[in-house]
């Protein structure tokens, strides 16, 4: 057996804790739990075939990322995230991602940039090929982190780390129909939006990026309105 077969194996396997966090967030970004749900401790310990004591360290820590809120002695409420509350995570997107794809490419860092957008666009394909709308997300989100993370600004950085979880949740939301069903044609424009930045980004054309990210935010506003 090859050596980096033993260093695979050899990676601890997460948490009681961990495995029911995973299994409520990912229900949340994929509707199983949908808003208003109340999640009740004993079936989700009995879902994840854990104890109670790691199902409530997981909501505690979904309370804190704002996706679910405590109920003593019932369980959790998965939290809504109101109309009003999209349109400011949009609008500061726009603010802090037009800023950056510019600064990236006029600070000549587009080159090291494109390869970040590549693994993100890989990612990003392979969930989609997979089904997994909770790696969809979260590879979606990588391509748009890692542009504000090449620009440099440290505060930036912070400002859009803080909007994570409203972000997956918005991005989960946008590829469903109001059936409940994944919108394949939504995500095949969703990837191809990416595409189109990604190639303007790697040829250096600040106006035509911006351009397409604020075309991109914008569909995402009219999906989401």
């Amino acid at each position: 057996m090859p050596y980096d077969r033993y260093i695979m194996d050899a990676t601890p396997p997460p948490s009681a804790a961990e495995r029911v966090y995973r299994h409520v967030r990912d229900g949340i970004l994929t509707r199983r739990f949908a808003d208003n749900d109340l999640l009740a401790e004993g079936h989700i310990a009995d879902e994840t075939g854990v104890s109670r004591t790691p199902v409530r360290e997981a909501l505690l820590r979904l309370e804190a990322e704002g996706m679910v809120r405590l109920l003593p002695k019932r369980g959790a409420l998965v939290l809504p995230v109101s109309a009003q509350e999209w349109r400011d995570v949009l609008a500061t997107r726009e603010l802090v991602e037009t800023h950056c794809v510019r600064r990236v490419i006029e600070s000549g860092q587009a080159p090291r940039l494109t390869a970040s957008l590549t693994r993100a666009l890989e990612e990003l394909r392979a969930a989609d090929r997979a089904g997994d709308v909770a790696a969809y997300v979260g590879a979606d989100r990588d391509f748009h982190a890692a542009i504000v993370a090449a620009a440099g600004n440290s505060i930036l950085v912070r400002l859009y780390g803080s909007l994570r979880d409203r972000q997956m949740r918005m991005g989960a939301a946008n590829l469903f129909t109001e059936g409940g069903l994944v919108d394949a044609g939504r995500v095949a424009r969703t990837v191809a939006d990416h595409q189109a930045i990604a190639d303007a980004i790697a040829a250096q054309d600040a106006d035509r990026a911006v351009a397409l990210v604020l075309d991109h935010l914008a569909t995402a506003a009219r999906t989401l309105a």
